[in-house]
């Protein structure tokens, strides 16, 4: 009997190996070392998130993560994706985002060097795209990109625009409502994604106008400036400005401050609409004066670890696809409460990321939802809505 019983101690022991917390079918698990190549700045909202889920999730998942910031600087960045494949120690993962299209000389090098690379956020674009092909052909060590659906995001938040305006009967002489569209830049995938959510809403609806798509670098001060050119524009052509379409949250806040020095009160002349989920624009919207932002796309950060995670582990996500899609939300003065804490806190922590690994014979099956997001925190005491 006690043979017997080191039998199946020993398979219990076997089974705990390849069946780790999260479900996903393994090895047996080792530490990984991963680097990300940040292109946002040090203090970017956006960018500081998504290297934060990235961190918090290693903590969970046994992975350090390395953040290297290139400060908007997409020749700094690519230096320093040089520099780590061109390691003597090179990590088992690279996360680049293809941002100002500045990540093929450094897949290149990493598919020289052997270092397997994942992008996040800004995928191939043009003719980079058709000269490489999809993950994992001309380049073995691509292995995909992980990304949001923001062309949907941005037309979320026009139609939401447009919605309030309607009830509102926020019409100009003319009969039509006349919005203002403020996007990041015209090259990047993540702006031309949002951008084209915008015209999908407006096209589909013939008593709307974009007067303007002004371009205001992703920035807070630039979007200010444009804003208030385009009041003092609108003012002198008899037009009634109903909404501001902002490509992100800084951008909104700019807008949202352009407005309020026009004599408009934001929420109540004006309706607003950002995207980023941060705490500044979930404060406006407690406020009134935002009527949503989209995203929770810096999630990304987190769940690019759990697919690598999984993936070191033997359970592929390009088992269903090399290119993983994730949905965003809108967050908005109904479903504040859900997120407001995690976000005002960053205490990314919190979140199980165990939870979100692939189960067992379910390869590529994620579940990265705002349902699935609140369901894996527990609610902090003293916490209400």
């Amino acid at each position: 009997m006690t043979g017997l019983w080191r039998i199946l101690l020993a398979a219990g022991m076997a089974w705990g190996v390849l069946m780790p917390q999260g479900g996903a079918v393994a090895a047996a698990a080792k530490r990984l070392e991963i680097v990300f190549v940040n292109p946002g700045k040090i203090g970017e909202v956006y960018w500081d998130m998504v290297a934060q889920t990235m961190q918090a999730a290693g903590r969970k998942l046994d992975a350090r993560v390395e953040v290297l910031t290139s400060e908007r600087n997409y020749r700094t960045m690519q230096e320093l994706g040089f520099g780590v494949v061109a390691r003597h120690d090179k990590p088992d993962f690279l996360i680049l985002s293809n941002e100002e299209s500045a990540a093929v000389p450094i897949m290149e090098a990493a598919e020289a060097a052997g270092v397997k690379t994942l992008l996040l956020s800004n995928t191939l674009i043009g003719e980079d795209a058709v000269r490489l092909g999809p993950p994992r052909q001309k380049l073995k060590t691509w292995l995909g990109d992980i990304t949001t659906d923001l062309q949907t995001a941005g037309e979320r938040m026009a139609n939401a625009l447009i919605r309030t305006a309607r009830d509102e009967k926020w019409q100009s002489p003319d009969g039509k409502i006349h919005i203002l569209g403020i996007g990041g830049d015209e090259i990047t995938p993540a702006s031309i994604a949002r951008n084209a959510g915008l015209k999908l809403a407006v096209d589909a609806a013939p008593d709307v106008v974009v007067d303007r798509l002004l371009f205001a670098n992703w920035t807070q001060s630039e979007a200010e400036t444009v804003t208030a050119n385009y009041l003092s524009w609108a003012s002198r052509k008899q037009i009634r400005p109903a909404g501001i379409w902002a490509g992100n949250d800084p951008m909104a806040l700019g807008a949202m401050r352009a407005a309020t020095a026009a004599g408009l009160v934001p929420g109540r002349d004006i309706q607003l609409v950002g995207l980023n989920w941060s705490e500044e624009a979930l404060r406006e919207i407690r406020a009134g004066r935002l009527l949503l932002t989209d995203g929770g796309h810096f999630l990304l950060g987190g769940w690019s670890i759990v697919l690598l995670r999984d993936y070191a582990d033997g359970c592929d996500f390009a088992a269903v696809s090399p290119r993983v899609e994730v949905k965003t939300s809108a967050i908005t003065r109904q479903n504040l409460g859900s997120v407001a804490d995690l976000i005002k806190t960053r205490a990314f922590d919190r979140i199980d990321f165990a939870r979100f690994r692939a189960k067992a014979g379910r390869c590529g099956h994620y579940d990265f939802s705002l349902d699935a997001l609140v369901s894996s925190m527990p609610v902090p005491e003293g916490v209400a809505d």
